[in-house]
């Protein structure tokens, strides 16, 4: 099942099961399409889904992410060795934010509504996005 939008629902789940205070990890499993789809917009070249991300999205993100938001790893998602057939990714990555409620203010905002979700939209096939906290 294709889920790549940011469910307001099950980020406000998530709100009540994640400490209120401390950092939090972001697991991001990302599958990109092969060519973004920004619909009936012109104002964007033609790119991968890839390029779209990495090139157009991670930017703007960068810019609206406030202090302590920060990239722990990225990589190439390379093979599966445990999952079902049908899910694989292309990139990995973990972003740690310094609370939960630092991840609901970025994707919350108007900036983030209207500047980087739409790249982030048309970069993605499918990706799941897991709040984790350290155990160890």
């Amino acid at each position: 099942m294709r889920t790549i939008e940011i469910d307001a629902a099950s980020v406000a789940e998530a709100s009540g099961l994640l400490p209120s205070d401390g950092p939090v990890f972001i697991l991001n499993l990302l599958r990109y399409r092969e060519q973004a789809d920004y619909g009936d917009r012109t104002d964007a070249a033609p790119c991968s889904g890839r390029e779209a991300f990495h090139e157009r999205y991670v930017p703007v993100f960068n810019q609206i992410a406030e202090a302590g938001v920060r990239p722990v790893w990225i990589g190439a998602a390379l093979a599966r060795l445990v999952g079902p057939a049908d899910e694989l990714w292309d990139d990995v990555a973990i972003v740690e934010y310094p609370s939960f409620a630092a991840f609901r203010r970025v994707v919350d905002s108007e900036k983030y509504r209207t500047e980087a979700a739409p790249h982030r939209l048309a970069a993605l096939e499918d990706c799941r996005l897991i709040a984790m906290t350290k155990l160890l």
